[in-house]
């Protein structure tokens, strides 16, 4: 449901629904229990409310904040993995620059069919959630088997050989550890934490009495825009490939890599 929603919509239009639809669902809760029991107007069961909302406000922005945080650490790790793994991509194409015009050139087409292969195959599957490693299996294999035609026949080749395997070696453990994030979100039980959560807080706002109705109105739609604006973030956040504020394909099309896009 996320990823669609997240690949459906923009994320202005996501803030709109979630946030304003919170905002709505929290002054009609409130007019409806002011017109169902008027006697709330007068602030008698406050001091309850207000130690009950407290109490449960504490837990549950202990909660959410242990989520936002963690969805945080989780986008940038991701980010992080994507740019090393191009990056080791592009330094086996600088470390080949040294070999034989044939080796060379089979190395790069290798790379340029791997990165081909990540940003118009696997990317898209990564962004519906449904990462794939088949889909560039056949390109790490070919890198591979590029580097591994290669006879070094002297000590610089020998040292340039050897840095362009292992950045190989390295970028392969980055593209496992990019597909594994892909497939990851928000486990079922923080999810029914975080949205479950906002569910019991809202309507304990519908209790919690003032005489003014417009300063009601107003206190129940602030818990409510605030409620909806976390849970907007924890949304964007949970699936690092989906949506506008997700990661970049960008670095597989940078320095050295860039020669294979023009």
């Amino acid at each position: 449901m996320s990823l669609w929603l997240l690949n459906t919509f923009s994320t202005f239009a996501l803030g709109v629904l979630l946030v304003g639809g919170l905002v709505l669902l929290a002054v009609a809760g409130s007019l409806a229990a002011r017109r169902r029991y008027p006697h709330l107007a007068k602030g008698e069961h406050n001091e309850m409310v207000g130690v009950t909302l407290g109490m449960f406000g504490a837990i549950y922005g202990i909660i959410l904040a242990f989520v936002v945080v963690t969805l945080w650490t989780q986008m940038e790790n991701t980010q992080n993995v994507v740019a090393d793994e191009a990056t080791d991509l592009a330094l086996v194409v600088r470390s080949a620059e040294v070999f034989p015009p044939a080796d060379r050139a089979r190395v790069e087409r290798a790379v340029s069919d791997y990165v081909h292969a990540v940003v118009e195959v696997q990317w898209p599957r990564m962004r519906a959630g449904r990462p794939s490693y088949a889909a560039t299996s056949d390109q790490t294999h070919a890198m591979y088997t590029a580097l591994q035609a290669y006879e070094p026949a002297t000590a610089r080749a020998q040292t340039f050989y050897d840095e362009a395997a292992a950045r190989l070696n390295d970028a392969a453990g980055q593209r496992r550890a990019r597909i594994t994030m892909a497939e990851q979100s928000l486990p079922v039980l923080l999810q029914v934490l975080v949205y479950g959560g906002a569910l019991v807080i809202l309507p304990l706002t519908f209790l919690f009495g003032l005489r003014s109705l417009r300063m009601q109105l107003l206190f129940v739609s602030a818990v409510a825009a605030l409620i909806g604006f976390s849970l907007l973030l924890v949304l964007v956040l949970d699936r690092p490939f989906a949506g506008e504020l997700s990661v970049s394909s960008t670095p597989y099309k940078e320095a050295a890599l860039a020669q294979f896009w023009r």
